[in-house]
């Protein structure tokens, strides 16, 4: 139950940071912009763990997993961020959104034990959410394309990013996994701008906002990687890919992209396999 609040938790902020960056996706190089997030977010870590003394030694086997989690981590907030910009938010926001049912594969795979409702359950979550996304739009066909390819790579990344994270944190100081895991990505993408000589000049009218990215991010990816302590931390995960939802719902509210009721039904799908894997 607790893996699957935070992952509930995660949802919420990673939601409310989707719909910035479809706000600033259109606006701002991916690399710069990802760079700003991920840089602003650890300084917040930092300050936390500075604040609470929650620093904690890691040993050279959960180092190395963060330090695989962190570059995972990279190549789903790029498919993302790069979906966004080219595709709506009901078409992106449900692919990104599919990495639990490879969280739980990846879980099955790993020997744990998952029953065949839980299987149901986790597809119920999936297909709720594409139930959400679908809607005709004028969009290019082969912006379509690119947008779905662009987050399925953000699925994948995010799907293996909690499952390293997950082995990474079993051993506790989950707070130290997470800084590492950033720090990486920091740097992958921080040698990125540079080889690609992004300036970074733009982003300065949009620092509060990318700001707020940045702790949003890191409270989320926080929630889901402290679950590997917990029983079944692939909930976490499952829980937390209603974040998509979240953004469809800011889009709907703020954005003007309309919702039917047969979506709304969507809604109420997904919610009811989180309901069922809380009681599972």
């Amino acid at each position: 139950m607790q893996s699957l609040l935070y992952g509930l938790i995660a949802a919420l902020t990673w939601g409310l940071h989707d719909f910035c960056v479809r706000h600033l996706s259109q606006k701002l190089a991916v690399a710069a912009m990802l760079l700003a997030v991920l840089s602003l977010g650890s300084v917040a870590l930092i300050a936390v763990i500075t604040l609470t003394g929650s620093w904690a030694q890691i040993d050279a086997r959960s180092a190395m997993f963060a330090i695989a989690s962190g570059s995972c981590y990279v190549f789903g907030c790029v498919g993302l961020y790069i979906a966004f910009g080219i595709g709506p938010v009901r078409l992106v926001a449900p692919i990104g959104g599919a990495y639990p049912v490879l969280s739980v594969a990846l879980a099955a795979v790993s020997g744990q034990s998952v029953r065949v409702d839980q299987w149901l359950a986790t597809l119920a979550v999936v297909v709720g959410i594409a139930v959400v996304a679908r809607q005709p739009d004028n969009a290019a066909t082969d912006n379509r394309i690119k947008a779905m390819l662009w987050a399925a790579l953000g699925a994948t990344g995010f799907a293996l990013t909690f499952a390293l994270g997950h082995v990474a944190a079993q051993g506790g100081a989950e707070l130290s996994v997470i800084l590492v895991a950033r720090l990486t990505a920091v740097l992958i993408v921080g040698a990125w701008v540079i080889a690609h000589r992004q300036p970074l000049a733009p982003l300065r009218p949009h620092l509060p906002l990318l700001a707020l990215m940045g702790v949003l991010d890191v409270t989320a990816l926080g929630f889901v990687i402290a679950a590997g302590s917990l029983a079944n931390p692939e909930f976490a995960a499952v829980a937390s890919s209603v974040f998509g939802l979240i953004t469809i719902l800011l889009a709907w509210r703020f954005l003007g992209e309309a919702m039917r009721a047969w979506q709304w039904c969507g809604i109420a799908l997904v919610f009811a396999g989180i309901a069922w894997l809380a009681a599972s």
